[in-house]
């Protein structure tokens, strides 16, 4: 007798999650805390599964299979960051933001290039643009633009880009274009440049140690025989230094 296959309620990309956790950690880590972070972390992290889940309703050739968890994550988005926007009404314009990049990945759906590099750039701009908009959550106000352009909030931005763009260049290499070498070059040589980066901006010293870790794994560690699994728990490993090291330093 046949099984029937349970919908999937999560997304099967569980590297994203830490790309998630990123931007929030450094965000809070250059602008500090507020109360409100608690649902807009909340809103972002559940925003992932239910766009996830609206983008196969909409481009997926069985869209039902979406349907279930399109049910689940939707309610627990709009419940979450609904009181967040309607308190900080400057949102209503980076909503219209990530709405966008959203019809991106729509369109990059519909052409069947959902793992695209293109379409993970996507993923990695939202989460760059988040660390100003958790430093203006923070900052509270009308227009909280100074305490979003301050210099640790947009030195927490570039981090953010760098170390996912680095993450996402060597993942690719060990796995779906693990037969291309042009991909692990372009790992390799982006790892290397960020760690000078590091090391020529004075803003971005403290990364020399958390930077020089992931170039090592990029240019020694690079073993395309590793289950996906094991390449998961060295990427965590790495963006988690990333993160502490922002603790530390701001």
């Amino acid at each position: 007798m046949k099984t029937r296959r349970r919908a999937p309620v999560v997304p099967p990309q569980h590297g994203a999650w830490g790309f998630l956790a990123l931007p929030l950690l450094l965000g809070i880590a250059a602008a500090g805390w507020s109360s409100w972070l608690v649902p807009l972390a909340v809103a972002w992290v559940a925003a992932y599964p239910c766009s996830w889940a609206l983008t196969g309703l909409l481009t997926a050739r069985r869209p039902g299979r979406f349907r279930t968890a399109a049910l689940v994550w939707t309610p627990v988005t709009v419940l979450a960051g609904a009181p967040v926007l309607v308190t900080h009404l400057w949102l209503f314009w980076v909503l219209l933001g990530f709405l966008g990049l959203f019809g991106v990945n729509l369109w990059q759906a519909r052409l069947r290039r959902e793992r695209s590099l293109a379409n993970d750039l996507v993923l990695i701009a939202e989460c760059v643009l988040l660390v100003p908009v958790v430093a203006g959550v923070v900052a509270g106000g009308v227009a909280p633009w100074a305490a979003m352009t301050a210099a640790p909030v947009l030195a927490a931005a570039v981090v953010t880009a760098l170390a996912l763009v680095g993450s996402t260049l060597h993942v690719k290499s060990l796995i779906r274009e693990r037969a291309n070498p042009a991909y692990t070059h372009a790992a390799r040589v982006f790892a290397l440049a960020a760690l000078v980066v590091a090391v020529v901006v004075p803003a971005l010293r403290w990364l020399v140690v958390p930077f020089a870790l992931l170039a090592a794994r990029a240019v020694w560690w690079h073993d395309p025989s590793w289950r996906p699994s094991r390449i998961g728990v060295v990427e965590l490993a790495g963006l988690v230094s990333v993160a502490a090291t922002g603790f530390l330093a701001f």
